[in-house]
């Protein structure tokens, strides 16, 4: 059953499982699917591996190891990602910390316009609408997606690094991000 589980894994890549959804495919308990989970994971551990099983979010889903990180890094420097230019790092900081928000709210904290930046972000499915606020005009009200969690390697929303710990003067990254970002790029 380890092989069908890692091949299932493999198959959904960044979708991901729901531990309801494996056990429900495997026809297994959830604590036999847990524990199935634990035992491929452990398979993972050996020095050789590339790839574990992370719980992110709600779904479980096969990802590469942090120890090889700097190779990584270097296959995004060559290769024509998704990066994140200064302003959206900004705008999503400003989002997934105050979800729900809405663009006048955003604006308000950024100082600038930031009606092109939200429609980028929701193109790259990193924010999404949640509603509308109920006040005059009914605002559409925006907040963070799983592909933001993903993106910066998140299980919840509550791994974020707290609002005090976070500097001011750039010294340290609001997130933990596996790609560059290069200040003259624009979305």
């Amino acid at each position: 059953m380890k092989s069908v589980l890692e091949g299932l894994l493999f198959v959904v890549g960044d979708e991901g499982l729901s531990i309801d959804e494996i056990s429900s495919i495997i026809e297994k308990s959830k604590e036999e699917t847990s524990l199935l989970l634990e035992e491929l994971n452990h398979d993972y551990e050996d020095e050789n591996r590339g790839i574990e099983i992370k719980k992110l979010g709600e779904k479980y889903k096969l990802t590469t190891k942090e120890k090889n990180r700097k190779y990584y890094q270097k296959l995004t420097e060559i290769s024509d990602v998704r990066k994140l230019s200064q302003s959206a790092l900004e705008t999503l900081a400003i989002i997934a910390y105050n979800e729900p928000i809405t663009r006048l709210e955003v604006d308000e904290l950024r100082g600038v316009s930031s009606a092109q930046m939200i429609r980028s972000l929701i193109a790259k499915d990193f924010v999404k609408e949640l509603g509308r606020k109920d006040v005059a005009g009914r605002p559409i009200l925006y907040g963070i997606t799983k592909e933001f969690l993903d993106y910066f390697g998140l299980s919840s929303k509550d791994e974020l690094p707290k609002f005090e710990d976070v500097k001011k003067d750039d010294e340290v990254e609001l997130y933990n991000s596996k790609y560059k970002e290069e200040q003259e790029e624009v979305l």
